[in-house]
């Protein structure tokens, strides 16, 4: 899993305002998203364990950036003093590579649903966290990606290789690593979703955000 963390800032970092908080898993894509106020390790770590509770799979491995909302003494004991601990890594100061598949999610998962503007609300996040809940299923669920395979130079040139369009679910439902109590399990909201009325659902959250942001 990689994380990253977004700013509702506007054009200042002074002051308070809502931050994203994004998770990516690297095999699926699969993406979880939560709003937190500021980006204090409190909030950051209570959304983490939110998130982790909705995961329809165990975490093996957390990636971050070199962020303080991560790199910090209460988040390091959250995910090595269990009884089965996580490996928690983080990249390379200024390579944003590091955490590539995370950092692609921070316009299509984030930016293209609440755009650029400031969010210094605090009331707002429950309502931003709905929002968030529908998309996430929308777009773990129904939306197809490119993943990529390999990379060649050729010449000046370089040669990416994609594997065929898939959504997260498509990819966790055919590796023959997931087991099949949890391809039951993921079956089920698939089956019971429909992802016409969560569209209609996500625009009428995001306009109901949107016009209290003016």
């Amino acid at each position: 899993m990689e994380a990253d963390t977004v700013a509702h800032c506007g054009n200042s970092l002074d002051s308070n305002f809502v931050w994203s908080l994004t998770l990516t898993d690297i095999f699926s894509g699969w993406t979880e998203n939560r709003a937190v106020w500021n980006k204090g390790y409190t909030g950051v770590k209570q959304a983490i364990q939110e998130v982790e509770i909705n995961f329809p799979f165990a975490l093996l491995g957390f990636q971050t950036d070199n962020g303080g909302e991560f790199l910090n003494h209460h988040l390091y004991k959250y995910f090595l003093e269990r009884e089965l601990p996580i490996a928690f890594t983080r990249g390379r100061p200024y390579h944003k590579n590091d955490t590539a598949h995370v950092e692609q999610k921070n316009w299509t998962h984030v930016r293209l649903l609440l755009g650029y503007q400031r969010i210094e609300t605090e009331a707002l996040i429950p309502t931003i966290n709905a929002l968030y809940q529908v998309w996430d299923w929308y777009r773990n669920f129904y939306c197809p990606t490119l993943k990529l395979l390999g990379k060649s130079k050729v010449s000046s040139k370089y040669i990416k290789k994609y594997s065929a369009p898939q959504t997260p679910y498509q990819r966790l439902m055919e590796s023959a690593e997931v087991l099949e109590p949890l391809k039951v399990y993921l079956t089920e909201p698939f089956c019971n979703l429909n992802p016409f009325a969560l569209k209609n659902q996500i625009d009428y959250k995001q306009r109901l955000i949107l016009n209290q942001l003016r």
